[in-house]
């Protein structure tokens, strides 16, 4: 992984202060109701993890998993689930925190397969958000930060397994 060469574009500062901004949004919204936090394995850890620790709700913590990509840096556009729920979440308020929209297929995907489970509702926050990317309409309640269609690294997000634990997000330059 030394030959990528990385250009960072969302220090550590601004995701910190973008998060308190996210919750503070979230927990105004909910009306004190307790949330089940999904969170999508498992790019969304570190912005799962940050995002729950500053909503003041009660929560009930739970994870899912679907990937539209394998080993290459394109999403292949089929989705699958890779791990389900373990909590009922019927009669529930959802809040579904994913790393990156960039198609739109796998918010989509796993907003269908909430659905099917019978929440009260689902709230949907993404910590990155390629609009330029989309291949199908997709909403989104709480977005970190719009970026431009560019593979990026860390904070959660990585190539090949790696840079996930990177403090900042990056832009790779030299993607072949």
């Amino acid at each position: 992984m030394e030959h990528l060469k990385l250009s960072p574009i969302i220090a550590e500062e601004q995701i910190k202060k973008r998060i308190k901004e996210i919750a503070k949004d979230i927990t105004k919204s909910s009306s004190g109701k307790t949330l089940v936090a999904v969170g999508v394995l498992k790019g969304s850890f570190l912005f799962y993890a940050d995002l729950i620790r500053e909503i003041g709700l009660d929560m009930i913590c739970d994870f899912c998993g679907a990937s539209s990509y394998g080993d290459d840096s394109k999403s292949s556009g089929e989705v699958h689930l890779t791990l389900d729920l373990q909590t009922s979440i019927t009669g529930k308020d959802v809040l579904l925190i994913e790393d990156i929209v960039d198609t739109g297929l796998t918010m989509n995907f796993l907003k269908k397969h909430l659905a099917t489970k019978n929440p009260a509702s689902v709230t949907t926050a993404s910590f990155l958000f390629k609009p330029s990317a989309l291949k199908e309409e997709c909403s989104i309640d709480h977005v970190g930060f719009e970026i431009e269609n560019d593979f990026v690294v860390g904070y959660g997000l990585d190539y090949q397994g790696h840079f996930r634990q990177l403090p900042y997000v990056a832009r790779v330059e030299n993607m072949n």
